[in-house]
C-alpha cells in the first residue's frame, strides 16, 4: 500500500516541481523592456474604435452554457446505446434516471426563462 502512495506522491511532486520550473524559466525569458508596439492591444490588426470594454448580455452566455452542458451530457448516451442489447435492465434504469435528470434540467431552464431571446 505504501508503494502505491509513494508513486502517487512522486507524480504529484514531479508535477509541482515541473510547474515551478516552467514558471521560473518563463520569468527568466520574459522581455525586460517591451517596446510600445508590444504594449498595445492587438485585435485583428486594426486599432480599436470606441470603448473597448463592451458589455454583452448575459443571455448569450446562458445559451452557450446550456448548450455545452446538454451537449456534453448527450455524449454519454453514445456508449450506452452501442452496448444496449448486452447491458441488461440495471443500465437501462440508470440511463432512464440520467435522461430524467436531463429533462428536469431542461424544464428548470425553461421555467426560469433561459430559452427566451429578448
Amino acid at each position: 500500500m505504501a508503494k502505491e502512495f509513494g508513486t502517487l506522491f512522486l507524480f504529484l511532486a514531479g508535477g509541482f516541481v515541473l510547474s515551478l520550473v516552467i514558471v521560473f524559466v518563463n520569468w527568466l525569458l520574459r522581455p525586460r523592456n517591451p517596446s510600445s508596439a508590444k504594449a498595445r492591444t492587438y485585435e485583428c490588426g486594426l486599432e480599436t474604435e470606441g470603448p473597448t470594454w463592451v458589455q454583452f448580455k448575459i443571455s448569450y452566455y446562458l445559451y452557450a452554457l446550456i448548450f455545452v452542458v446538454f451537449d456534453v451530457e448527450v455524449v454519454f448516451l453514445y456508449p450506452w446505446a452501442s452496448s444496449f442489447k448486452s447491458a441488461g435492465l440495471v443500465p437501462f434504469v440508470e440511463m432512464a434516471i440520467f435522461i430524467g435528470v436531463l429533462a428536469l434540467g431542461i424544464w428548470f431552464a425553461w421555467k426560469k426563462g433561459a430559452f427566451e431571446w429578448n
